[in-house]
């Protein structure tokens, strides 16, 4: 599902917001998660889940598989995600 499906979805439900008002507050929502992952901080929506950042540490001995070379790997960060007991309930409910 792509943002505009989203989009679409909401205004189904809410047949009085205006498109343009459905997708600033999509926009809103997104970029405030973004912002908190920029900034380390954990963003926890109780019914999905919860994102966080790690870092992933140095490696100073790593070897290129191709031509056996040792190379230096940076530090770097990812996010990563918990779902929710919630959500982990929905997915795994038999049909």
């Amino acid at each position: 599902m792509v943002k505009s499906e989203i989009i679409e979805k909401l205004k189904e439900k809410h047949p009085l917001l205006h498109f343009n008002r459905v997708s600033t507050i999509i926009d809103i929502i997104l970029d405030t998660i973004t912002q908190g992952i920029i900034d380390n901080k954990a963003i926890e929506i109780r019914s999905l889940g919860r994102f966080s950042v790690r870092t992933i540490n140095a490696k100073p001995n790593a070897r290129n598989p191709k031509t056996k070379e040792l190379i230096f790997v940076p530090a770097k960060k990812k996010i990563s995600f918990k779902m929710s007991k919630y959500l982990k309930d929905k997915i795994n409910q038999i049909i």
